[in-house]
């Protein structure tokens, strides 16, 4: 049996991180993360230069963190702004117990991914969208949010240090999460009295595996009018765990949640869209629901392929009448929905090849992974 001292690693070098992340980071972690990992060499400075590749069974890839050599941290004080961040070795961070992410919940983070080309060039997707995203989330949070420049060259450096962790074509995408959460301590209900900035990644696969069946959720709520569903808080996520497990144990992959008007909102994790004919409609971010940076690119490709989109309230009844339903994000890319389930009644929807939402998927992912001309300008290439 493999004892947990066996699968951990401590690394020596200290970090300096301020505020309440205290002065030391130990890169204390797994390295057997699943069937993926087969085996883990320490990273020396130049792993991402020579052409090194991780020692990973690319085809067992699921969406689960699998630790990679480095992360980037900026920090600043209340009414400051982020000073210059520096990369240090993944692992375990120390945090005051009074901080205002552990007692509050004061976090947002973003995702996105970094592909690799057939012809080995490594592309990220639309990385200003989600920094502007954490902007507009830290002004409803009472936070300090790094710059778009600074957020993007953050992600740039996590992804070039990693870059042996990037997945051959086709078999996955780098996932890179940047995290922003209050760090300073506070006692009271106030912000955080300093922030600190923290962006990781990992190697993964597909989100969902096999066919996505939802079922409608009547009872919870993920966001009200007011609220933060709009942006993209950590609070927002904790609360439908609930809904998500009593609906995978009743054989659902996801839950589709509906406002209290049983209008559609949005799955737990995507956006979603509905097509019958011509026409997709899918429902406006009116601040109940995120909007998603896949589910704004996939509006813009809709009217470059001639269809035409209505964001719109759908009361949940047009399920019914739906050909097809298609699900959109970061994690999730372009999922053609198999069924959703509403008061006992499953309804069924094409899929495959033909479909609007195959298009999509196949125009999307096409950019994404350099094999179709970005006219679009979203890609940016790593140096």
């Amino acid at each position: 049996m493999l004892k947990v001292s066996d699968c951990f690693r401590k690394w020596s070098m200290p970090s300096r991180i301020a505020g309440s992340i205290l002065s030391k980071t130990r890169n204390q972690y797994c390295r057997t993360a699943g069937a993926a990992v087969e085996g883990y060499n320490e990273p020396s400075v130049n792993s991402h230069v020579n052409g090194e590749s991780a020692n990973i069974n690319w085809d067992d890839l699921g969406f689960g963190l699998i630790p990679t050599d480095y992360m980037y941290i900026m920090n600043c004080s209340k009414d400051q702004h982020f000073s210059q961040g520096t990369l240090t070795p993944f692992g375990k961070i120390e945090m005051n117990p009074s901080s205002g992410i552990l007692n509050y919940g004061q976090g947002l983070f973003e995702g996105l991914k970094a592909h690799r080309t057939a012809n080995g060039r490594i592309l990220l997707f639309r990385p200003e969208q989600n920094a502007m995203r954490m902007k507009v989330g830290a002004k409803r949070m009472c936070m300090q949010a790094p710059t778009v420049e600074q957020f993007v060259n953050a992600v740039k450096q996590t992804v070039h240090s990693n870059k042996r962790w990037v997945p051959p074509p086709g078999k996955g995408a780098m996932y890179i999460r940047p995290l922003l959460m209050g760090s300073g301590p506070v006692l009271g209900v106030a912000p955080a009295s300093e922030y600190t900035f923290i962006t990781y990644a990992s190697p993964v696969g597909n989100y969902h595996k096999g066919v996505l069946n939802l079922i409608v959720e009547e009872k919870f709520r993920r966001a009200i009018p007011g609220g933060t569903g709009g942006v993209k808080a950590v609070t927002n996520y904790a609360i439908i765990y609930k809904p998500i497990a009593e609906a995978k144990a009743k054989g659902f992959t996801d839950v589709l949640f509906l406002n209290a008007e049983k209008y559609i909102e949005e799955v737990s994790t995507s956006n979603i869209f509905l097509v019958k004919g011509n026409e997709i409609s899918t429902p406006p971010t009116s601040g109940t629901i995120l909007p998603g940076i896949t589910r704004k690119s996939i509006i813009e490709i809709t009217h470059v392929l001639g269809y035409q989109v209505k964001e719109r309230a759908i009361p949940v009844e047009e399920l019914f009448d739906a050909e097809e339903v298609f699900c959109t994000g970061t994690a999730v890319g372009v999922n053609s929905v198999n069924s959703i389930t509403y008061q006992d009644e499953r309804i069924e929807y094409k899929r495959g090849a033909g479909t609007v939402g195959q298009k999509l998927y196949e125009m999307l992912t096409g950019i994404q992974t350099g094999r179709i001309e970005d006219k679009m300008g979203w890609t940016v290439e790593l140096d």
